[in-house]
């Protein structure tokens, strides 16, 4: 066995669990449609994940520490597919949260064991390689899983149920396949299990403000209006159309395209630069977004799904690179469980927003508003990225 294989198996278990969390995006306007309920309690329903992930990373951060690595990733996929299983059996929203809630939990669990063991087996330990397979597995396997779910949600039959097949499979075999993965963490039973609230060191504050907020908006971005509400919008406001297919096709797009330009600039650009770019490519493209309903132009649309996945890839990548490079070594846990924390917040808050603004006067409002807080931002830190000077610990 290569030294490769095991990043790959982690690598691929990581992205099983990502697409396994979003292959429900496609069929969010159809269950809300089947069991009737509002875009508020649509957009709850995608942020439990969040709001119960955030939680489990504080609970769960130093579980891989007391029982090694391969259990606790066997662990939360275990959950994944119980998840999907949830999905599967859908009768009313209460099985949703309820499926949500256990992703949430799920990934929480196996967020800090996979990426720890990823920094654990790359080769010479290089932690810009580690950054990039954790954030391709994420953006992977998160473009993979509306595509996925959208064509067999079209196209084959029994659409709420078998979508949800496939990534049963994936987390299933990623199981199997954790036997030939080393343990790069030996069980511990005398390890301390305490909750451990993230610390930033008084002296990289301002540094980490700049990143934690780079990452929160481009996962918004992501997460909170694409994989949650874009195929709405799309649907209904600039396709015209409820092909399943081709909803699930420009979530996809949007996270296709950031992995391309995860992969261009693997190699390392300055970091401060790169997220300023970033997060101006971002901007953009929420504006093409927004222009395209009005206008009804289904160009702007792809455009503004490119621009803004490009962003998020740049973005993204390069805030985890000034992570490593602005943390102590002595605090890199604790710093990187704050910066999760922030994306999962930026992840959150504005989906809950989009769906009170949906319900109460739009959705076009919604998505509107959105961009252009969330536009906005992004330009504002993208300037702070430009000027302000690292402060080192």
């Amino acid at each position: 066995m290569t030294t490769r294989t095991p990043v790959l198996v982690v690598t691929s278990a990581f992205a099983s669990m990502l697409l396994s969390a979003n292959l429900a995006t496609p069929l969010y306007a159809v269950y809300s449609t089947k069991f009737g309920f509002s875009t508020a309690v649509l957009a709850l329903v995608f942020a439990v994940y969040a709001l119960v992930l955030i939680p489990s990373l504080l609970l769960f951060g130093q579980l891989s520490d007391r029982f090694g690595r391969r259990r606790v990733i066997a662990a939360g996929l275990a959950l994944a597919i119980l998840a999907l299983v949830f999905f599967a059996l859908a009768s009313g929203v209460a099985w949703l949260f309820a499926a949500r809630a256990t992703q949430g939990l799920a990934q929480g669990m196996m967020s800090g064991a996979a990426t720890a063991a990823l920094a654990e087996l790359v080769p010479e330990g290089d932690p810009r390689r580690a950054a990039l397979m954790a954030t391709l597995a994420q953006a992977g396997g998160s473009a993979t899983a509306p595509l996925l779910a959208g064509i067999l949600a079209q196209f084959a039959p029994a659409p709420l149920v078998l979508a949800y097949v496939p990534g049963m499979v994936l987390c299933a075999v990623a199981i199997l396949l954790l036997r030939i993965v080393p343990e790069t963490r030996a069980a511990d039973s005398s390890a301390r299990w305490r909750v451990r609230w993230p610390r930033v060191p008084r002296g990289i504050r301002a540094d980490f403000a700049r990143v934690g907020l780079t990452a929160a908006a481009v996962w918004a971005v992501a997460a909170g209006l694409f994989l949650a509400v874009m195929p709405s919008y799309a649907g209904k406001l600039v396709l015209h159309s409820s092909n399943l297919a081709l909803l699930g096709l420009v979530t996809s797009i949007m996270l296709g395209s950031s992995c391309v330009a995860q992969l261009v600039v693997r190699r390392g650009a300055p970091p401060a630069p790169a997220q300023a770019g970033g997060l101006a490519l971002l901007a953009a493209g929420l504006l093409a977004l927004v222009l395209a309903a009005p206008l009804h132009v289904v160009a702007l649309l792809i455009v503004g799904a490119v621009f803004a996945g490009a962003g998020h890839g740049l973005a993204f990548l390069a805030a985890q690179d000034d992570l490593t490079q602005i943390a102590p070594t002595e605090q890199r846990a604790e710093v990187s469980a704050a910066f999760y924390v922030c994306i999962y917040l930026g992840v959150a808050l504005p989906v809950i927003g989009i769906g009170v603004v949906a319900a109460t006067i739009s959705l076009f409002a919604g998505v509107a508003t959105f961009a252009a807080v969330t536009g906005i931002g992004a330009l504002a830190v993208a300037a702070w990225h430009l000027t302000r000077q690292p402060q080192h610990a």
